[in-house]
C-alpha cells in the first residue's frame, strides 16, 4: 500500500475518525483507523462499540491497499507533519509517514481482528446543516449527565412529515426545538433516542453548508455529510412527553432585551456559590423593571434592568443560574420572553417575537423558591 496526498487533507480526515475512537478498550484494534486506498481516494474509518466514523479525501493511490494503525497516535503525528505532500507506505509490518524530511513509523495491527463498519441505515430525508447543528446544541445543554439515567442523556429526535423536532431534559428543564427539513417521502416518521454527548459531536463536525443525510433503522441513526459519515447506536427508553408540561395557563409574561440580560446575569451569578439561585423580582407599569439579585450574607450582588411584565402587579422568581444561562445564550435574537407562572413552579423562556404557542425553540426551566436576601 502506498499513496501520496496533502497534510490538511489527511489531518482532517484522521481527526475527524479519530472522534469515535474509545479513550480506553479491552479489545486493542478498536484503537485502531483503518486507511484504505484506491482510485485515487483515501478513506479512514473508525469505531467502537456505540458508534463508527467513515470519511474520504482525495489521494493519489501508487499502490491499492488497507492497513490498521492506532488512530491517536496517527493523529498526533498528522498534527506536527510540516506543510505539503505526505508520502505514505506501509513496508512489512511498519507503516512509514514522511514529508518534507521528517519521517515517522507506526507498528501495523492485525487487520483480520478488525471488526467490519456498520452499513448506513435507511435515509430518511436531509437537513440543513447549518440549521441542524444550530438546532442540536440549543436542546443538548438540557440533557443530563447521570450514566444511571440513560435516556435522559440524550436528545430525542422526532421526524414527522417535514418537520424534525429535537428535545432533551435532565428532570429540572427541558427544551424543544423545531425545524423544517426534507423527507424522503410523505409519510416518514421516527421517534428515536441519540446520544446527546454524540450527537453534539456530529452535528459540529459535519459541516455549516449543504445538506446532510439522516438515516435511521432500529438500533442506529447515521448521518452523512460530504463524503463523511457516522453511525450511532440508539439509547433505549424514552423522554416525558413535553406537551402537557409545556402547556401554561394564563402566566405572566416578561419581555426583555437579550443581550443586556445575559450581561445581568453573567455579573450577578458571580457571587451565587454552590448552585444558590438567582432572584428575578418584577414590577410592573409604565416605569417596570426587573431586580436581579444574588448571594447571601455579606456576600450579595445586584443589577436593575428595564422590563415589562403583563398578567401580573409583580413577581418574583428564582432559577439556577446556569440552567438560566444555558437557556438564555441558546436564543439568538434581541428579546427574550419569559412566561412565568410564579415562584417555584414552570417558566418558559422564548424568543421575544414568539408566544410559547408559536415558538420554533423553547426552553422550560422549573423556577426555585426564592432566598431571603
Amino acid at each position: 500500500m502506498e499513496f501520496l496526498t496533502e497534510r490538511g487533507a489527511l489531518t482532517e480526515a484522521v481527526a475527524w475518525a479519530a472522534r469515535v475512537l474509545p479513550a480506553r478498550s479491552p479489545v486493542p484494534v478498536l484503537g485502531g483507523l483503518l486507511l484504505d486506498a484506491s482510485d485515487g481516494r483515501l478513506r479512514v474509518s473508525g469505531l467502537d462499540f456505540e458508534a463508527s466514523a467513515c470519511v474520504e479525501t482525495e489521494a493519489a493511490t501508487v499502490r491499492p491497499g488497507q492497513v490498521l494503525v492506532m488512530g491517536r497516535r496517527l493523529l498526533d503525528i498528522c498534527k506536527v507533519l510540516p506543510d505539503g505532500p505526505v508520502r505514505c507506505v506501509v513496508e512489512g509490518p511498519r507503516f512509514t509517514v514522511t514529508a518534507s524530511g521528517a519521517r515517522f513509523g507506526l507498528s501495523v495491527l492485525p487487520l483480520d481482528d478488525y471488526p467490519a463498519l456498520p452499513p448506513l441505515p435507511e435515509v430518511r430525508g436531509a437537513v440543513e446543516a447549518a440549521r441542524f447543528a444550530a438546532a442540536v446544541a440549543d436542546v443538548a445543554v438540557a440533557a443530563g449527565r447521570d450514566d444511571t439515567l440513560p435516556a435522559l442523556t440524550g436528545v430525542r429526535l422526532v421526524l414527522d412529515g417535514s418537520t424534525m423536532t429535537l428535545a432533551a431534559s435532565d428532570r429540572y428543564r427541558y427544551a424543544v426545538r423545531t425545524l423544517p427539513w426534507k423527507a424522503a417521502a410523505p409519510d416518514v416518521e421516527a421517534d428515536v433516542l441519540v446520544s446527546a454527548r454524540r450527537l453534539t459531536e456530529i452535528a459540529r463536525t459535519l459541516g455549516r453548508s449543504g445538506l446532510v443525510s439522516v438515516a435511521l433503522d432500529d438500533g442506529s441513526a447515521g448521518f452523512e455529510h460530504a463524503g463523511a459519515r457516522t453511525t450511532v447506536r440508539l439509547l433505549d427508553g424514552r423522554l416525558p412527553a413535553h406537551d402537557t408540561l409545556f402547556a401554561l395557563a394564563d402566566p405572566a409574561v416578561a419581555v426583555l432585551d437579550r443581550a443586556a440580560l445575559v450581561e445581568a446575569v453573567r455579573r450577578v451569578a458571580v457571587v451565587a456559590d454552590g448552585g444558590s439561585p438567582l432572584q428575578l423580582a418584577f414590577t410592573d407599569g409604565p416605569d417596570g423593571s426587573v431586580l436581579l439579585q444574588a448571594g447571601y450574607e455579606d456576600d450579595v450582588a445586584s443589577q436593575r434592568l428595564p422590563a415589562t411584565l403583563e398578567g401580573a402587579g409583580g413577581m418574583t422568581v428564582a432559577f439556577n443560574p446556569v440552567y438560566l444561562m444555558d437557556a438564555l445564550s441558546s436564543i439568538e435574537e434581541p428579546t427574550v420572553r419569559l412566561s412565568l407562572m410564579g415562584a417555584g413552579r414552570r417558566a418558559m423562556v422564548t424568543p421575544g417575537e414568539a408566544t410559547p404557542d408559536t415558538a420554533t425553540h423553547r426552553h422550560l426551566l422549573m423556577s426555585v423558591k426564592p432566598a431571603v436576601l
